[in-house]
């Protein structure tokens, strides 16, 4: 695998950043034994901080696609700590990435066993049967849980996920809702920005699609779009007859992604599809 997909690399940044918080929740001792506190990183006994350490070595080792090292240390992980849910968390992103579906799946589901009011692992698990589980109806479930906890830093991530995967169900009007929810948290996120470009797009409003295009291209270096966002902005510069952004934009979907599906469909003219 080149690189990690969009997805796979915003579901692990937003664990890579619980993780130290997740290593510091829970009930910690009590005070006369009637008031309890949080628990913060010097009530860690051990075993949890050899846990956190192999674990964040597990990232690490999954950003390089040194797949089968960060499975050893999620293990090594695990072992010092067999409750630890965002070491099930990472091993079902690891599975993901090595198109594991059914490892990945347990993993996510038994990390929630662990962690059930987790908004990242319910993200992440609701990213994960959007696209690779093939089951996105029972994704808005998981999103839906993790926009609901009032303790979620990162909800615009929910957000922007809940609406791609209202657009795969062809639910137009709640992809648009989840969209403009996000652009209002953070306007300047290039996937909310092409989001909405798709949600106009399908709704044929292509002067509306053509304004977060803009959007997109103003706050994201073209080299750095996806082949699916540039599909996406050359057919609605293609449909507003704005013939030199086109070629633009072609030139960079030929050169980055020549053997994509994307480049195929631009090669037969399909900007309508």
């Amino acid at each position: 695998m080149a690189r990690l997909s969009g997805g796979l690399a915003h579901a692990l940044s937003a664990l890579s950043a619980a993780l130290l918080l997740s290593a510091c929740a829970g009930a910690g001792g009590g005070m006369g034994g009637e008031t309890h506190e949080l628990k913060t990183l010097s009530d860690q006994t051990a075993a949890e901080k050899r846990a956190q350490i192999r674990l964040q070595l597990a990232v690490g080792y999954y950003q390089e696609r040194k797949y089968d090292i960060a499975l050893d240390e999620v293990k090594q992980a695990i072992a010092a700590n067999p409750d630890y849910a965002d070491a099930y968390g990472v091993r079902a992103l690891i599975y993901t990435a090595m198109a594991e579906k059914t490892l990945a799946d347990e993993n996510y589901r038994h990390a929630l066993r662990l962690a059930p009011r987790n908004p990242d692992l319910s993200n992440n698990y609701g990213l994960f049967l959007c696209d690779a589980g093939g089951r996105p109806a029972e994704a808005m479930t998981y999103f839906a849980s993790a926009l609901a906890n009032p303790n979620y830093a990162s909800p615009v991530k929910a957000m922007i996920n809940a609406g791609n995967c209202s657009l795969k169900m062809k639910n137009v009007d709640a992809a648009e809702r989840y969209l403009l929810d996000a652009l209002r948290y953070d306007p300047d996120l290039p996937a909310t920005n092409a989001g909405l470009a798709r949600v106009y797009f399908e709704r044929r409003d292509y002067t509306r699609a053509g304004f977060f295009i803009n959007r997109l291209t103003e706050t994201a270096k073209l080299e750095t779009l996806s082949a699916d966002a540039l599909w996406l902005a050359i057919r609605v510069k293609h449909m507003l007859g704005d013939r030199t952004m086109e070629a633009s934009l072609a030139a960079q979907l030929r050169k980055r992604f020549p053997g994509s599906a994307e480049y195929a469909a631009f090669e037969r003219g399909a900007f309508s599809e």
